[in-house]
């Protein structure tokens, strides 16, 4: 029997139930095994995920982020993404898997029964009885680690040493990403409480955007910042980068369903509707109080809009995605012009937009939810007290982690380049190389 199981615990439960009910439930109830069927459908739409979701961060990410520096800092930025893309990926195989996926110790972290993807074959895994071999869900979940780190960049864009973050990117996977991913999608206490994010608000968003505040804060303003402009080099290259990043973003969320059926169209929809809701609700946001719409704006809106309804996107239908997306496109673009008001660098509004856009996608989602599971505002009241937990819990964990993370690091390595090597950026300072000639 080949059967769909959602990446909530929630939802999973429920597959879980419908599978035995289908089932030889005599067979099963005596302790004999049932192995569940690899579909091949659900399995290549989940490689397909993946290689989507490798898109979002290279080279997606990697152009969107990199025109929106300066151009003596455009390699350097790109070079993050790049180097983050690889080494996580090594990490997530040798054991932040394991650590994230791995069988359960006190809802609190994986053990090391996988380490080294020892045990993890081409079967499907019991543990999510899901229908893809196990080694696929592995991959698919390597993206999205990658990608997290990665996000974080964008807050200490132009003054990070690169020996700091390789380090931190390391550090910040294994101590900040994989017990969250644990808690919320492995089994742990999260999901044992019945918290709701689909495919990354809390885990992904959440955890990326209050952890690059955190770095913004404590590796201080660029040189010259508030003072000298400091303009993206490039918009068309960001306006490329995000081009990319909404169409990983489809695998990112419809991937999620883990397997080719109606949660991933619905995740699917949920997802578009919201990226061109955002980028609308950004623009006239940003033409009532500047004047004129930009370019720049439209695209960031995208940004919040698929940030925001990456929780629920298979949890809710059209409209509530569209709902969402307004939401998201206009309190994303106050957030940001408030960093200016509050003082603090995050260079390329990986606060604004990540940050508060998880935020309110999480929320939203206990009050918006519908499908397999149930909001607010769908005769479930006690989803969004869960929602909130979820949302509180997340950030102080990847605040507290984040700063004792670099803390250490600083006390250690150093986090910032010399004044000399910033005047001169980070292309020649960091890698002796120019992006243009």
């Amino acid at each position: 029997m080949n059967v769909f199981v959602p990446r909530s615990i929630l939802g999973a439960l429920t597959g879980v139930v419908l599978w035995m009910s289908l089932s030889h439930q005599s067979a099963a109830w005596a302790g004999e095994e049932v192995l569940l069927k690899i579909d091949t459908g659900d399995t290549a739409w989940l490689l397909i995920s993946s290689a989507l979701v490798l898109c979002m961060t290279l080279p997606g990410l990697a152009l969107f982020y990199g025109g929106l520096v300066r151009s003596k800092n455009a390699l350097g930025t790109i070079m993050h993404t790049m180097v983050i893309l690889c080494l996580i990926s090594l990490l997530w195989v040798i054991c932040g898997y394991s650590l994230a996926f791995g069988p359960d110790i006190g809802g609190l972290i994986g053990g090391l029964e996988w380490i080294g993807l020892q045990g993890v074959g081409l079967e499907p895994s019991p543990t999510y009885a899901s229908t893809v071999p196990h080694q696929v869900f592995v991959v698919f979940q390597l993206m999205f680690a990658a990608i997290t780190v990665a996000l974080i960049t964008g807050s200490f864009a132009e003054r990070m040493k690169f020996k700091a973050l390789l380090l931190f990117a390391a550090l910040w996977s294994l101590l900040v990403y994989a017990p969250l991913a644990h808690w919320v999608w492995g089994g742990g206490w999260l999901a044992r409480l019945g918290a709701l994010d689909f495919a990354g608000g809390a885990v992904v968003h959440i955890s990326s955007g209050f952890g690059a505040l955190v770095c913004a804060v404590m590796l201080g303003k660029r040189k010259g910042f508030g003072v000298e402009p400091m303009p993206p080099h490039n918009l068309p290259m960001t306006v490329l980068g995000a081009g990319l990043l909404w169409f990983g973003w489809f695998g990112f969320n419809a991937g999620s369903a883990l397997g080719a059926n109606g949660v991933a169209a619905a995740a699917f929809i949920a997802t578009h509707t919201a990226a061109s809701a955002g980028a609308l609700s950004w623009m006239v946001a940003e033409w009532i109080h500047r004047g004129k719409p930009t370019v720049l704006g439209v695209a960031s809106g995208v940004i919040a809009g698929l940030a925001t309804v990456t929780p629920g996107a298979g949890f809710i239908g059209p409209i509530s995605a569209l709902i969402i997306g307004l939401v998201a496109g206009a309190l994303c673009y106050a957030a940001v012009v408030w960093k200016m008001r509050l003082g603090y660098d995050d260079s390329l509004d990986v606060v604004g937009i990540h940050g508060v856009g998880g935020v309110t996608g999480v929320l939203a989602t206990g009050l918006f939810a519908s499908i397999g599971s149930q909001g607010l505002f769908f005769g479930n009241p006690g989803q969004f007290g869960i929602q909130v937990v979820l949302a509180l819990v997340t950030l102080a964990f990847s605040v507290l982690g984040t700063y004792l993370i670099l803390k250490i690091l600083d006390m250690t390595v150093g986090l910032r380049v010399s004044d000399q090597e910033e005047e001169i950026g980070l292309d020649l300072s960091q890698h002796d190389e120019r992006a243009y000639s």
